[in-house]
């Protein structure tokens, strides 16, 4: 990567948090963290990340929260946000593809090495 590509994770496991964000430097990204949906719409608002990944079940404001007020918000609304959750509804998911999300991984069925594929790929980043 020539410019190093801003993702907010915004995940309220402290252990998936910090997993995530270690593989993602590793692979050259520039890694923000919220650890409650409040926190990653702020951040979202100041930092201007070039992905975000969100879980769904967080405190003070969950992920379908978080990825409405995003989608309604010019300034940040055409910001791809991949869902990472252990949600596997159908309906929870077209919920999530109808708010505007670009994809939807359960974390149970990707390991962190995939998840950065599927975000290298969702942006068009040689691999």
């Amino acid at each position: 990567m020539d410019k190093k590509v801003k993702l907010l994770i915004i995940e309220d496991d402290l252990f998936l948090l910090n997993m995530y964000a270690s593989k993602f430097e590793l692979e050259g990204f520039d890694v923000v963290l919220a650890e409650d949906g409040e926190k990653g719409w702020k951040t979202a608002i100041k930092d201007m990340p070039d992905v975000i990944l969100l879980d769904i079940m967080m405190p003070k404001m969950n992920g379908f929260e978080v990825l409405e007020k995003l989608k309604s918000d010019n300034k940040v609304s055409k910001i791809p946000v991949i869902l990472l959750t252990n949600l596997s509804q159908k309906d929870e998911i077209e919920r999530a593809m109808n708010l505007g999300a670009a994809d939807f991984l359960i974390k149970a069925h990707f390991r962190p090495s995939e998840v950065v594929e599927k975000i290298k790929k969702l942006l068009n980043i040689e691999q």
